[in-house]
This record gives structure tokens, C-alpha cells and sequence, in this order.
């Protein structure tokens, strides 16, 4: 398979569960999560109503890609851990008529509202819907955050308090699938994507940990 933009991609929402409960160190999500309403609404199609979001990752190993994906191509969301330990955010590719998809999330330790982040460790999960695909970390020993910046968004007394989040990072180790021994390995990876910190109630799609207490 020749190195490409991210055309190929999916996981079935069902049997994340069990797959899931394999593992103590990370959070699962639901594809495809319900519209946002509220402080989290966006576009239906793009990431950042800015038009500035953008995902962009070099792959290798048991799949060969070349990640480019525009604001546009892309659905992003984001928000605190509940125990403050850091931040989630997941960015989907487009959705193909075969139900195939990317989406990969990013469970960055110690990134706290509004401020900037060096050398900060991180979770990676990567998923390749419609495909029975998924591969993660299991762990924030191998990939890292080395750069981290927020922009806030919206008006300074809104309720909702949202950012735009840019970041660079890499992984030192190859991230392994949960069923099988594929491995791919994740040279590089650069992000800008929202997070939204404020009180609003969990979504039932977000990610959230299985087994383990630990926030990946």
C-alpha cells in the first residue's frame, strides 16, 4: 500500500467494550458521537468554525500513511479530564460510504486551561473504523506532547470557556493493537483542535477510563 492521505479508515462501534476492558490504561470512545448543541456546537462538517484545525501524522509499520487532513475533513472535540489531570481531544477523519474512518485521540497529561506545555506525556489511541482496527499506548511512556499552545475562541465572558489547541508531538515506541501483534509507529504528529473547560455534563460518547482509576 502506497503512502496517502487518509482515505481508508473505520472501526465497529460494536465490541469497543470488551476490546476495551482488555486494557487498564485507556479510554474508550463511541464513533460517532450526537450532534453538539449548546457552548460545544459546531459546524456540521469542520472542526474549528475558525477554519483553522487541522490534523497531520506520519505512520508506519503494519499501516503506511501520510496524514494531511484539513479543517474541513475533519471532526474534532475536546475537553478537560474530570479529575483535571489534563486534556481529551479527538479528531475523526471523513466518513466513507463503507463506514471507514480514522479517528485518533490524544489524552495529553498536565495541559491545563489557557496555558502553554512542553514535554508533556501522552496517551494515543488510534482507530480505524469499519476495519476492526485499533491500536493505543496503553500508556503515557510513549508518546509526547513537546509543544502545546491555546488561543481562546468566542466572546471573553462566555460561559463556555473554548480554545483552539496547537500542538507537536511524537512517539518514541510503537503503539500495538489490541487484538493481534500489528504494530504501527507514530514518527510524528501536529494538531489544532477545540477544547471546551467548563460544567456542562458528560457526553455519553466521550471518552472515559474502563478498569483502571488512573486517567491515561
Amino acid at each position: 500500500m502506497g503512502v496517502f492521505c487518509v482515505r481508508r479508515t473505520g472501526l465497529v462501534a460494536a465490541g469497543l467494550t470488551a476490546l476495551f476492558g482488555a486494557s487498564a490504561a485507556m479510554e474508550a470512545t463511541v464513533p460517532a458521537p450526537p450532534p453538539a448543541t449548546g457552548p460545544h456546537a459546531v459546524k456540521a462538517k469542520g472542526c474549528l468554525l475558525t477554519g483553522n484545525g487541522y490534523l497531520r501524522a506520519q505512520i508506519r509499520g503494519a499501516r503506511k500513511l501520510d496524514i494531511d487532513l484539513h479543517n474541513s475533513e475533519l471532526e474534532c472535540d475536546g475537553s478537560a479530564r474530570p479529575d483535571g489531570t489534563g486534556i481529551r481531544i479527538s479528531f475523526a477523519g471523513p466518513l466513507h460510504a463503507n463506514g471507514r474512518r480514522l479517528r485518533m485521540v490524544f489524552g495529553v497529561r498536565s495541559a491545563t486551561e489557557g496555558a502553554p506545555g512542553r514535554a508533556l506525556p501522552t496517551n494515543l489511541t488510534v482507530m480505524f473504523e469499519g476495519e476492526h482496527r485499533l491500536f493505543a499506548t496503553r500508556g503515557e511512556d510513549k508518546c509526547t506532547v513537546d509543544r502545546l499552545e491555546q488561543q481562546r475562541l468566542g466572546a471573553p465572558g462566555a460561559a463556555a470557556h473554548i480554545y483552539r489547541v496547537i500542538a507537536h508531538g511524537f512517539c518514541i515506541a510503537p503503539v500495538t493493537a489490541l487484538q493481534g501483534n500489528e504494530k504501527i509507529v507514530i514518527s510524528r504528529f501536529d494538531f489544532a483542535g477545540r477544547v471546551a473547560f467548563d460544567a456542562s455534563p458528560e457526553r455519553p460518547w466521550e471518552m472515559r477510563p474502563m478498569i483502571s482509576p488512573k486517567q491515561p
